[in-house]
């Protein structure tokens, strides 16, 4: 599990094609790695991998194909820059939100402008993950933990201060950057538990119908 405040941002600085997924070779920057041991999560760009080589400033993770399928991993080339988190501990300060490092789907930036010294940013996310996006709700976007400004069907705003942008890739975004996108744990988990014994019969999200049925309008 992570946070989502970003500790470092690294860059691939090799990749090993195996049988169609791949090794990476990542360049840490300045992330600590001196407790950290073979086999601990790291997260790339909100992806959680697994490190299987470690030396002082970088470490080495294998990149499965459903990984490859759906993240921006799969666009990645040597030299690309990617924001770095250690798994967190009883004793890290939960400065973002709970973020599980499995990424639900790629979305885009299809607007950026300057607000005051940040930037206000738009994304436009899958058809199928909008629902669970709320207004000042939490998301995670390249395993930034950001707070949602702002929702209009499958596009959302967040704002991006200064420190985000300066010690992120989203620094470097611009419009048409792809992104990795988790929505929040908690929104997931309710709409499985509001479908009850019905999520094993549909692969439906919440309706109308199904609230009222829940008990949710008088």
């Amino acid at each position: 599990m992570f946070t989502g405040i970003i500790l470092a941002v690294g860059k691939i600085s090799a990749i090993e094609r195996k049988s169609g997924d791949c090794r990476l070779t990542i360049a840490t920057g300045k992330l600590p790695l001196n407790d950290v041991v073979l086999g601990d999560s790291i997260a790339v760009n909100g992806v959680c991998l697994t490190a299987v080589e470690l030396g002082k400033d970088y470490f080495c993770a294998d990149v499965s194909n459903e990984t490859l399928s759906r993240t921006i991993l799969n666009a990645a080339t040597v030299g690309t820059p990617v924001n770095l988190e250690l798994a967190l501990t009883p004793t890290t300060r939960l400065g973002g939100h709970i973020v599980s490092g499995h990424v639900d789907g790629i979305g885009v930036v299809t607007e950026k402008q300057a607000d005051g010294r940040s930037f206000r940013f738009k994304f436009k996310t899958p058809d199928n993950l909008a629902k669970y996006i709320a207004e000042k709700g939490s998301i995670c976007i390249n395993g930034i933990s950001l707070t949602v400004n702002e929702v209009d069907g499958a596009v959302f705003s967040v704002n991006i201060v200064p420190h985000t942008l300066k010690e992120t890739t989203l620094g470097n975004a611009v419009v048409g950057t792809k992104v990795n996108l988790e929505v929040d744990l908690l929104a997931r988990y309710l709409e499985r538990l509001i479908k009850g014994d019905a999520a094993a019969k549909s692969c439906g999200g919440i309706t109308e119908e199904l609230l009222q049925k829940s008990g949710f309008f008088g």
